[in-house]
């Protein structure tokens, strides 16, 4: 078996890597120091007004004096409603598993309408979950 040889190292590479040392030290100083400066400017803007926590103020405020529409709705209506979204879905989504199955087994040439009822399948199942997330779902 041959070994490997391990060639040293000359003063040409040592005095590279001294200048590439020398560099990255200046600009890891530079970086220190533009941190350090942002987060004092930062700490000295937040004590200076409070105007931004009056601003803030007014979107938290708990006005349950007017129901919105979309809760004034019937839990019985918001059902309905999903169960009407669930039906085209359910028939999107076997439709586009039936296309797969016949491009897979039966080698037809039906991808472009596997992928149109893929993108409806996938437009209106989003559509479903958030539309179950903002009724059935307590923020």
């Amino acid at each position: 078996m041959q070994m490997l040889k391990i060639k040293p190292m000359t003063d040409k590479y040592i005095d590279r890597n001294r200048a590439l040392n020398a560099i990255f030290s200046v600009i890891m100083a530079a970086l220190l120091f533009l941190s350090v400066n942002a987060w004092g400017a930062v700490s000295n803007t937040a004590t200076e007004d409070d105007s931004s926590h009056d601003v803030m103020k007014e979107f938290t405020q708990d006005d349950r004096s007017a129901k919105s529409e979309i809760v004034a709705i019937p839990d019985k209506r918001k059902h309905l409603i999903m169960f009407i979204m669930g039906i085209p879905l359910l028939l999107l989504i076997a439709t586009t598993v039936s296309l797969g199955v016949a491009m897979v087994i039966y080698d037809k040439k039906v991808f472009v309408a596997h992928m149109i009822f893929a993108g409806l399948s996938l437009t209106l199942a989003v559509g479903h979950a958030v539309v179950g997330l903002v009724w059935f779902n307590p923020f």
